[in-house]
């Protein structure tokens, strides 16, 4: 966030939004609860997405920033919900909005849940895109695959790769 705005115009949306567990998931590794908060703790973050508006050279955006370090970026109900509503804020707004992305894919912990959340994001941005003809741009950092990649990785107007980036969908 830092290195692409400008300094002290970054403004986040949607903080408060945290993970809960939906489906009761069971594994014989820590509890995915548990999970949410060593991760919480150890990067600062309530999620794997920063969303927010800021400016570049004076310009407003709106801005979505992966964390590769919470679960490895991974895509669940509220990393959905976060990109869905500052894809719909950006559309309100007329704002270009800049996407930085890098997952692991799908949060498996949330099943069908998190799955659903690349038709979510898929469906604001064709509105965004298509029928307000605004201007998205993703950035995929390495690594970025999944259901990241299948969804709003690959959607951009124009889509920019880190060198040697990892890029992936199977």
């Amino acid at each position: 966030i830092n290195l692409l705005t400008d300094p002290g115009t970054w403004e986040p949306i949607g903080q408060e939004r945290a993970s809960l567990d939906s489906i009761d998931f069971h594994s014989e590794e820590d509890p995915y609860m548990d999970r949410i908060d060593f991760y919480k703790k150890k990067t600062g973050l309530n999620e794997a997405v920063q969303t927010g508006v800021a400016q570049i050279n004076g310009i407003q955006i709106a801005m979505g920033v992966m964390e590769f370090d919470f679960m490895g970026g991974s895509m669940g109900s509220i990393v959905g919900e976060k990109i869905t509503c500052l894809i719909e804020y950006a559309t309100n707004q007329s704002l270009p909005i800049i996407i930085v992305c890098a997952s692991g894919g799908a949060r498996m912990q949330e099943g069908s849940l998190s799955l659903m959340q690349m038709a979510k994001i898929s469906s604001s941005l064709y509105n965004y895109q298509l029928k307000k003809k605004l201007f998205y741009i993703s950035i995929l950092a390495s690594p970025t695959t999944g259901g990241v990649t299948a969804s709003f990785g690959m959607l951009g107007d124009i889509i920019i790769a880190e060198p040697n980036a990892y890029i992936a969908f199977a």
